[in-house]
């Protein structure tokens, strides 16, 4: 008892002055905690939405992710005990509260989205602001990964496949298709097609917008004007790309038939959209670095020098 009195004394005596933290959590049983809070939740989305073309790109985010963070773990593990709990502890608390309510009422965006709180709360009692900004980018890729509300991926769908369908027949017809629209409802030829959600829809730019960003942080380039160029050029490149998409369906389904365009091609076409969106941001990363204000490419970052 004396013992564990004298340790407890001696963690309340390092703390500065006015400011009551409580003693260092080993890394383990954090690691163990948040794997029994979000395994089950990852496995329900395994389950229900990851498999939908719609939410099929959350795997791949959760793994770039798990790989950047995996990359910079020596990293934070260097960085001395600094502890941000006054705004840390409320968040940690405010995180777990919203993964209560997320999980209790199967409410996916709550209850995934409370990870980003859990996380930043642990890294601020822990590690303080230091270990936030080691840890930022993983943290902001993971936000691309949370399924986005339902009435405001419809509001912002119905438009976005509107105007894919409109750009893809004007072209085709204009190529001398016998392609005509109505609304998102193609017709070519003797065929009919419904450009669905998961062809020009917020999921697929949301994708998109998240394969740019990652580009940018394997680039990491010093010109803030570049960065923040590129960043906002990815939502129109995410157009284009699944305006791309729309014509190669209608084109597949002109030359092989519908039943071509709806199955194995269908899912190809998807393949052919992250191929395109990456051609094109590699041709606007290189024409942004043709002009002498974007030209400037970021030294290695310290803190991910240090990671394994």
């Amino acid at each position: 008892m004396e013992a564990l009195l004298g340790d407890a004394t001696k963690a309340l005596a390092m703390t500065r002055p006015g400011m009551l933290t409580l003693p260092r959590i080993p890394a383990l049983p954090i690691l163990i905690g948040l794997a029994c809070l979000y395994l089950p939740s990852l496995y329900s989305l395994a389950r229900t939405i990851w498999p939908t073309d719609e939410q099929g790109h959350g795997p791949i985010v959760l793994a770039v992710a798990a790989w950047l963070a995996w990359q910079r773990r020596d990293a934070l593990s260097a960085l001395p005990r600094a502890s941000a709990g006054a705004l840390g502890w409320p968040l940690l608390a405010l995180g777990l509260l919203a993964y209560v309510l997320g999980r209790s009422q199967n409410i996916n965006t709550i209850e995934v989205g409370s990870f980003m709180m859990v996380a930043v709360g642990l890294l601020l009692v822990e590690k303080g602001w230091a270990g936030v900004r080691v840890m930022l980018f993983p943290l902001f890729f993971m936000l691309f990964m949370i399924p986005l509300p339902g009435l405001l991926v419809q509001t912002v769908t119905t438009p976005l496949k509107a105007g894919a369908s409109y750009v893809a027949g004007q072209m085709l017809y204009a190529l001398g298709y016998p392609v005509a629209r109505s609304g998102v409802m193609l017709f070519v030829g003797p065929y009919q097609l419904l450009v669905a959600d998961a062809c020009a829809g917020l999921n697929s730019m949301f994708t998109l917008e998240a394969l740019g960003l990652l580009y940018l942080n394997i680039m990491r380039y010093t010109s803030l004007a570049r960065n923040v160029t590129m960043a906002l050029l990815t939502i129109p490149i995410a157009f284009c790309a699944n305006v791309i998409r729309v014509i190669i369906l209608i084109l597949v389904t002109f030359y092989l038939g519908d039943e071509a365009g709806q199955g194995f091609l269908h899912g190809f076409a998807g393949m052919v959209l992250f191929l395109a969106a990456l051609l094109l941001i590699l041709t606007a990363d290189n024409l942004l670095g043709l002009l002498p204000a974007f030209r400037n490419r970021a030294a290695q970052d310290p803190a991910r020098r240090g990671a394994g």
